[in-house]
């Protein structure tokens, strides 16, 4: 009974992840897109915990779901109050896009069924991953840490150098 309803929670979380994705991507309202959005966040989140990333899991929540759609929120509402701003959107070179997305999705399965799949003897045993993660970036991966950090502040230096408003 637990394979089964660990199976039935995956497939929830699996067609969540889909049916979010898909509502995102063909909703006409901008508001809707955002919150089918979500759905998939929360659904890519569930699918870490199946594959024993907790880590990943936990920032797709604080991050993406948390962060962003947040921040996205808050700017249709800000630029909904600016005229003649229509909040749609239009769907253009639908055919264009179905015969990339078709070409892409054929290559994948062409890749996928080339590819030497690995069996496992046994399924490891699930464990957390954070300390594995912590101690990689204090320890071994310090310094690259270090790098992206300076990376980061200097992009944003660079942003607000750029939004700045010249005084004369």
């Amino acid at each position: 009974m637990d394979a089964m309803l660990q199976a039935l929670v995956f497939y929830i979380f699996a067609a969540l992840t889909l049916g979010g994705a898909v509502l995102a991507a063909f909703s006409r309202k901008l508001v809707y897109s955002v919150f089918s959005l979500l759905l998939t966040f929360i659904g890519v989140a569930g699918l870490y915990v199946f594959l024993s990333a907790d880590f990943l899991a936990a920032v797709q929540v604080l991050l993406y779901a948390g962060g962003i759609l947040v921040l996205m929120v808050f700017g249709i509402m800000l630029t909904h109050r600016i005229a003649d701003v229509t909040l749609e959107t239009q769907f253009t070179h639908l055919k264009t896009g179905a015969i990339i997305a078709g070409s892409l999705w054929l290559s994948l399965l062409f890749f996928l069924s080339l590819a030497r799949w690995p069996l496992l003897q046994k399924v490891p045993a699930y464990g957390p991953t954070t300390r594995a993660i912590g101690m990689g970036f204090m320890g071994d991966y310090l310094v690259p840490f270090e790098y992206s950090s300076v990376v980061l502040l200097v992009v944003v230096l660079g942003a607000a150098t750029l939004v700045r408003k010249e005084v004369d």
